[in-house]
């Protein structure tokens, strides 16, 4: 954006907020689905032995033990989950702010917010970034988020329909 013409803080400009975001170290996980997938399985391991601890305290599972494996299996996948929707919540933002043709920003706080109509060299610019950059992390993202839930509810229906 030019700044003479933008009344927009660079801070809050789509672009840089979208260069920020894929230079944080957690939000540039899901730009490839293979170093995403293999992260959030380290995080589903390490929260399954963490909640085998927690399990372990229970009563209830001293007469099952696959039972108490397969709970903690299942609701580890809390943690995966949760990170898979803060990285989607992140980056949906984001894509909303560049395709959307005016731009909310802040001068100097939350109470005196002010919009800008995009130009339309600016509007074709940020929309070919949202479509080639951000459009495919977000459908990585969803593939994911689809998979843990699925999982997930196949634990919840395992329990709910087995008596073992």
């Amino acid at each position: 954006m030019n700044q003479s013409k933008c009344p927009v803080p660079r801070a809050q400009q789509p672009t840089n907020e979208f260069i920020e975001l894929s230079k944080s170290k957690i939000f540039s996980w899901p730009k490839t689905k293979k170093s995403l997938f293999l992260i959030l399985i380290k995080f589903w391991v390490g929260t399954f032995f963490l909640f085998l601890v927690i399990s372990s305290g229970s009563v209830y599972f001293e007469t099952s033990l696959l039972k108490y494996i397969l709970l903690s299996f299942f609701s580890s996948l809390s943690i995966p989950l949760l990170i898979s929707i803060r990285l989607y919540l992140g980056w949906k933002h984001i894509f909303n702010r560049l395709i959307s043709e005016k731009v909310e920003y802040e001068e100097s706080g939350w109470y005196d917010g002010q919009v800008w109509e995009k130009p339309l060299v600016l509007k074709e610019k940020e929309s070919l970034i949202a479509s080639i950059e951000v459009k495919p992390i977000l459908k990585n993202l969803i593939q994911i988020f689809s998979i843990i839930s699925v999982l997930a509810l196949s634990g919840i229906l395992i329990f709910q329909y087995n008596n073992f």
